[in-house]
């Protein structure tokens, strides 16, 4: 069966070996090449390739980030190209067809392309695709209703930001600071918009200025005129106001239970 075929990668040598070794398989057809995770996406969404090789680490966002950024209809078959042995489990857990580590093994490349081939013939496409989707989405949330992802634009990159790894919202102006346990970005919206769209079972609203991650709060003690020092695991403190005392006290009940 005739097999259309991206190679992504952002190091134009390793493009040029897989083009080289695809070369031996006259059914499979290049169709286009990305040397970055944004063209990628846009490729794939463009030219609907049947099998990508996909670079794991790339400078804006890598392999699984681009996975991320496709519907389940959109998701091609996928051979995972890295030098690094590190993700390979991560790779089977989104259903790869298969991981190959640089330098490419010419017999170990035939081995994967014909794996692909033998995958596509047998028609599981549709299954992997959904599998995949629900994988790479599933945030420990039950409720699809909540926001997941932020996805934040800073120095011409696209940067994705799951909602588990921030600490603390804070209110900044016309933005909102999502501080992370090291890094923070501004995103553009406000408080009042963002408390209704994360889950309230995981961000309590501690303060006009202020929504927390219920996961990485380390002690909460009360001061005093209704306020509660709340301690994070990277260390941080937040102050809550006196008006969002029930919030904490919810909180706390919770927790106790």
């Amino acid at each position: 069966m005739p097999i259309t075929a991206a190679i992504i990668d952002d190091e134009f040598l390793a493009r040029k070996k897989v083009e080289t070794l695809l070369l031996e398989h006259s059914f499979i057809t290049i169709i286009g090449e990305a040397k970055n995770g944004l063209q990628a996406v846009e490729l794939i969404k463009l030219k609907s390739p049947d099998l990508i090789f996909l670079d794991v680490e790339m400078p804006d966002f890598g392999g699984f980030e681009v996975i991320k950024k496709l519907g389940p209809d959109e998701l091609p078959y996928i051979i995972f190209t890295t030098a690094y042995d590190r993700y390979a489990l991560k790779a089977f857990d989104v259903h790869a067809v298969d991981y190959l580590l640089k330098p490419l093994d010419e017999d170990r490349f035939k081995t994967a392309v014909h794996l692909a081939k033998d995958r596509m013939e047998q028609k599981e496409s549709a299954d992997i695709n959904k599998k995949v989707f629900a994988l790479l989405n599933q945030m420990e949330k039950k409720d699809n209703q909540f926001r997941q992802l932020f996805e934040i634009r800073e120095k011409g990159r696209e940067i994705t930001v799951r909602t588990d790894e921030i600490y603390v919202l804070e209110a900044n102006g016309n933005y909102i600071e999502l501080q992370l346990d090291d890094k923070k970005y501004l995103f553009r919206s406000t408080m009042n918009a963002l408390a209704n769209e994360l889950d309230p079972n995981e961000f309590i609203r501690v303060h006009r200025s202020f929504l927390i991650n219920t996961r990485y709060i380390s002690s909460c003690h009360y001061m005093n005129n209704n306020e509660y020092k709340l301690k994070l695991k990277n260390g941080s403190e937040v102050i809550s106001g006196r008006g969002f005392k029930e919030n904490v006290q919810v909180y706390l009940d919770n927790a106790s239970r």
